[in-house]
Order: C-alpha cells, then sequence, then structure tokens
C-alpha cells in the first residue's frame, strides 16, 4: 500500500462525524460482518477492486452435507451422562427460549450443568426453522453471555458457515480470541455469504493484502456502504501514521468486537469492564497489565468461562502491587499457598477468615475451595477458621470424602455433612433455607409443572425449567429451590442437586 493511494482515497470522503448504531440482534453487540445476499440485475457483477482472498473449500451446510447445527456438540452423550434424545418431544423455539432466558449468576453446580447441556451432542428437537440453528445459536448466545469463548469458537467452527447468523458469531468469537483468518477465508468463499465492507476490509489488512483493502474502502464510499464512522476507523487502521497527533476517536455506545479490534489496532484500547463479559477475555492476553488480568479472571470465573487453575494461577503470580481491592485478594491467596506448603497452621487460622471475606467479595470462593478445600478440610483447624476450611472442603470435588471425615461443630455443620452424604433423614434443619433442601430431598412427589414433563418424555426441558427453578430459589423463592433439587435427583442428577444444595446454604447468595 502507498501513502498516496491511500491519502487520495481519504481525500473523497470528508467528514467524520460519529455515524447512528447499527441494529441489535440477541446478541446485541455483535458485528455488522455480514448482509444477507443481495440480488444482481442481469450482467451485474459484484464490486471488488481488484481485491480478493485465496479460496478455500468450504460450503454451507445442508441436510445432505452434514447435520443441523442444532445437533452439533463438542461433548459425546457417553461424556456429559444425557441422552441423545435430551429434546425428544420438545419444540426447538421452546428450548431456544429456556436457554436463553437462564441466569448467568445462577449457582456453580447449576451452571456447570447448564455448560454440559450447551455443550452437548444431541438429537435436535423438533423445529419448523429452515436453517436448523435455532437452538444451536440460543446455545452459542449463552456461551457468549457467560464469557465462555473458546467453547463457542469450537462448536461455531464445527458448524462452519451454516448460515448468515451462524457465521456472525464464529466471525465475532475469532475476533475476541484471534483466531479470525480462517473466517475471514471462509466468509469471502461462501457465494451464500455476503461481508460487509468494514468486515471485508478487516479480513484483506490482516491477510496481508493491504493495497486491496484501501481500494476495497474506496468503492465501499464510492457507493456509500461505508459510515462516516466506520471510514474514521478504518482508516486509521490502514495506515495510523497519516493521523498522528490528532485527537483520539470518540468510542461508540455500540462496541462490537470487530470496532474493539480495530480500536485496539489503532492504539486506542477499549476498557473491557463496562463491556460484555465476553471481551473480558481480551484482557487474559500476556500484553495485558497484570491487575487488568486478574480482574478479568474474576469476572470469568463467576461464570465458569475459566478453569480454576488460570485464577490461581494469576491471583499468586507475584507480590501485590498495592493494597484493597483485587489486591487484598491476590496478597490473602499468595499468603495461603505460602502457608499450605509450609502446613503453618497457625498461619491458616489467622489468615483463613479475612481470605473467605476477600473471596466473597469477588464470588470467587467456589473456584478456590476446588483446588484447596479438600486439603484445608483435613487440617483440623480451630474455631472460624476450621469451619471456613470445612466449608470450603464441602464445595470442593472431594466433598463426600470431607464430609465422611469431618466432626460436626455445630447444627449447621451436621446438616451440611449429612447433605454431602446424601444421607439426611433423622437430621434437623437448622434454618428455613435448609429446611427446602431437605424437602428438595425428601423424595416427595415432583411438581406437577415438572412431574408432566418427565411423563412426556421431555427430559432437556424439564431440566432447563428445573435450572430456573435453582435460581429463583437461590434468591429465596424456597419452594421452587425444593422442586428443582427434586427434578434433580429424581432425573439421576444427584450429584448436581447436592453440589447446589451445598452451594446454596454455604454461600448464602440472594441474588
Amino acid at each position: 500500500m502507498t501513502r498516496r493511494v491511500l491519502g487520495l482515497i481519504l481525500a473523497l470522503w470528508p467528514g467524520l462525524a460519529l455515524a447512528q448504531d447499527g441494529p441489535m440482534s440477541a446478541i446485541d453487540w455483535l458485528s455488522d460482518s455480514l448482509d444477507e445476499p443481495a440480488s444482481l440485475g442481469a450482467g451485474e457483477q459484484p464490486v471488488t477492486g481488484g481485491a480478493s482472498i485465496a479460496p478455500v473449500t468450504v460450503a454451507p451446510l445442508d441436510e445432505n452435507q452434514g447435520p443441523r447445527p442444532d445437533a452439533i456438540g463438542l461433548l459425546a452423550p457417553h461424556v456429559t451422562g444425557l441422552p441423545a434424545d435430551l429434546w425428544a418431544g420438545s419444540e426447538g423455539a421452546t428450548i431456544a427460549r429456556l436457554i436463553r432466558d437462564e441466569q448467568a449468576g445462577m449457582l456453580p453446580a447449576a451452571r456447570a450443568l447448564l455448560m454440559k447441556i450447551l455443550l452437548a451432542e444431541t438429537n435436535p428437537p423438533r423445529s419448523t426453522d429452515p436453517d436448523g440453528d435455532e437452538v444451536f445459536l440460543a446455545r452459542i448466545d449463552k456461551l457468549l453471555e457467560l464469557g465462555a469463548l473458546d467453547q463457542a469458537h469450537a462448536l461455531l467452527r464445527r458448524a462452519g458457515p451454516a448460515s448468515v447468523e451462524v457465521t456472525r458469531r464464529w466471525f465475532d468469537a475469532a475476533l475476541l480470541i484471534g483466531e479470525e483468518n480462517e473466517v475471514c477465508a471462509a466468509m469471502e468463499a461462501v457465494p451464500d455469504l455476503s461481508p460487509t465492507y468494514p468486515a471485508r476490509i478487516f479480513c484483506l489488512a490482516r491477510a496481508g493484502d493491504w493495497s486491496g483493502a484501501v481500494l476495497l474502502m474506496g468503492n465501499g464510499r464510492a457507493l456509500g456502504l461505508i459510515t462516516a464512522q466506520e471510514d474514521a476507523l478504518l482508516s486509521r487502521f490502514l495506515d495510523p501514521e497519516l493521523f498522528e497527533g490528532e485527537a483520539p476517536l470518540p468510542v461508540p455506545r455500540r462496541v462490537t468486537p470487530l470496532t474493539f479490534r480495530l480500536f485496539e489496532a489503532i492504539g486506542q484500547p477499549i476498557p473491557t469492564t463496562t463491556l460484555p463479559r465476553a471481551f473480558a477475555q481480551a484482557d487474559l492476553q500476556s500484553n495485558t497489565g497484570w491487575k487488568a488480568q486478574v480482574e478479568a479472571a474474576e469476572r470469568l470465573a463467576r461464570t465458569g468461562a475459566i478453569s480454576d487453575t488460570q485464577l490461581i494461577d494469576l491471583y499468586t503470580r507475584r507480590a501485590p502491587a498495592a493494597s484493597g481491592s483485587v489486591w487484598r485478594r491476590v496478597a490473602a491467596m499468595r499468603d495461603l499457598e505460602a502457608a499450605l506448603e509450609a502446613r503453618d497452621t497457625e498461619a491458616l487460622g489467622t489468615l483463613l477468615p479475612d481470605l473467605w471475606r476477600a473471596l466473597s467479595q469477588a464470588e470467587t470462593e467456589v473456584p478456590v475451595a476446588r483446588i484447596h478445600g479438600a486439603e484445608l478440610a483435613a487440617l483440623d483447624l480451630p474455631g472460624e477458621a476450621g469451619e471456613i476450611a470445612l466449608h470450603m472442603g464441602l464445595l470442593s470435588d472431594r466433598y463426600e470424602s470431607v464430609a465422611g471425615a469431618a466432626t460436626a461443630r455445630t447444627d449447621r455443620d451436621r446438616f451440611l455433612i449429612a447433605l454431602a452424604q446424601g444421607t439426611l433423614a433423622g437430621v434437623s434443619a437448622p434454618s428455613d433455607d435448609a429446611q427446602a433442601v431437605a424437602d428438595g430431598f425428601s423424595g416427595a412427589p415432583l411438581p406437577a409443572s415438572l412431574a408432566g414433563l418427565i411423563e412426556a418424555g421431555q427430559l432437556g426441558e424439564a431440566i432447563l425449567r428445573a435450572l430456573a427453578q435453582l435460581d429463583f430459589g437461590a434468591k429465596g423463592d424456597l419452594e421452587d429451590l425444593a422442586g428443582g433439587l427434586a427434578l434433580l435427583r429424581a432425573v439421576g442428577l444427584e450429584t448436581t442437586a447436592r453440589r447446589t444444595a451445598l452451594e446454596f446454604l454455604i454461600l448464602e447468595r440472594r441474588g
């Protein structure tokens, strides 16, 4: 690309006023990267400005070429424990709505079951959707809402350029994890897809064809297909040196992944703290400051979008740079690991109460408990630290063995230990919350609404509705909590039922 060519094109498009925000969608921050194919008049050819991307062997999926997107998953039934006919008897539109309605802030064990459902390989439900992707799109949108970009991207790659909406999400997920080359090539190669000018310009530049990108931008301007806001941003992206010394561009009200990447490329990175959770993945990169990495990891850990070890590694990477806020948790976690390594029970007795309070503020108790809870519970610490250690052990994957070795010091702990072992008979509930849990484990008949779904063979729909009830229950509707726990146990999800109940009683979150 020559500076002269770019300067000539820039001169053709005066004004850098902000454009109006584009249309919203189910995930209202998606990039406007694809248009519906436009029919051309007789003899007309699409304008490309001589720019092209090397072709790849891809094609839209149809019934003769591969499975419907609704059937695509990452986890086979023998891995999830969920049947292939999970959606039997249910309408696709109903399942899609229920998935979209599930809340990201549900208790960790319940959310882990939701994540398993989102990634499961199943037979598609009944549907009149011609693209066969209404449930698939709902699953992807929920993963994006949770910030689970790697999982969403893996599903989208399997689906390929199956439809405009599937490809839009593939493009945006790829942008946020820096894996856009494959989807860029697919968008250009598939005849049924029509990338917008900003998307094509970005893809050409990423492929190294800067001259082609500049020429294509000139065509887009001439046709009125590039807004003033897009023009300002793309011009700086293609040659930032032309704008040295000028004022920074204003950040648009609606930031899309494409906008986000372009602002990053011109040296104006947009903070992710006020953006949707999926954008936080960008802060995990090594070129981001450590504090921003820790804060992003906490945000993603709250929805199970990153592993427990990722969070612990960031907490303990180095000494805190200041005090208060996130640094309090960093300091406490470093002290915890040092005390565990030294087997210093006196230090642990002092630091655990402060650690628990600090983690509770960030709602990251469960990831830490899953890593260190069982080890702490085995140390038989005194007083408040001993109670916290027991609770952390009951929040760990080894909750049942922790309960088997524990000695109850309070009625509440006696109930928790019995719950972890699945034997509540003969144990008194110490509170209304505990009584609701006991009701869910009593073996009483299921609520009529859930029982009817089971009888009709609509297992997946029943589980999704039970998860919603558990979320309502965690926020105070104890009858819903009991019903949701009872449903999980009735369909064989005993582990999820116990862990959800333990989290409800130990974490004491009420919305």
